[in-house]
Parts: C-alpha cells; structure tokens; sequence
C-alpha cells in the first residue's frame, strides 16, 4: 500500500445545487462529491469504475472536507472524505478501466 495522499476540497455555499437540492435544508449531492473525488484522484489516461462508495453523513455546502486516498493495488484507490463530525464518503475506485 502506499502513502496517504490528501487534497482539502471546499463545495461552496453558493454552488448552484445547494439552490436546488433540498430547498431550505441544502446537502451536497452524492454524484456531485463522488465527481470531485474521481477529478482528484484519476489521471486522464482511461476510464473510471466507482468499485463501491458509502456515504456516512450529509454534507453542507460551504463545509470544509479532506478528501484522502492511496493505492492499494495495481490501479485501485481506497479513498475517504473526512468532515469535521467524521467521514462523509468513503469508497474504493479502479483506474485505467476498458471501455
């Protein structure tokens, strides 16, 4: 296994899907994060499989995350999203997949 690698990531409060998802009560959508965790963790060169992911907690948007991640095996990252009360999200996903 290798080293941790992190990333702080920040959805903001006035990211358009708080306006939208869960009016008065706004959360981060779930594609939205898993969409933030692949852009940090993949390289461009072949595709993505979101081997699984849980997601522990909701998020609000302005609340700050570090997302955290290492290589477990050829191409497979085990990932997680760590908020203030915990982890949020937290999966596994696998690099260089073949259409």
């Amino acid at each position: 296994m290798s080293e941790w690698q992190t990333r702080n990531i920040l959805i903001p409060d006035d990211h358009p899907t708080a306006a939208g998802h869960f009016p008065g009560r706004p959360i981060v959508p779930g594609a939205l994060l898993l969409d933030t965790v692949v852009a940090s963790i993949a390289d461009a060169q072949g595709g993505i499989m979101i081997r699984n992911a849980k997601f522990l907690r909701p998020l609000r948007h302005g609340t700050a995350l570090q997302l955290r991640w290492q290589e477990t095996g050829s191409a497979l990252f085990r990932f997680e999203c760590l908020g203030p009360d915990g982890v949020v999200l937290a999966g596994m996903l696998a690099t260089g997949v073949k259409p």
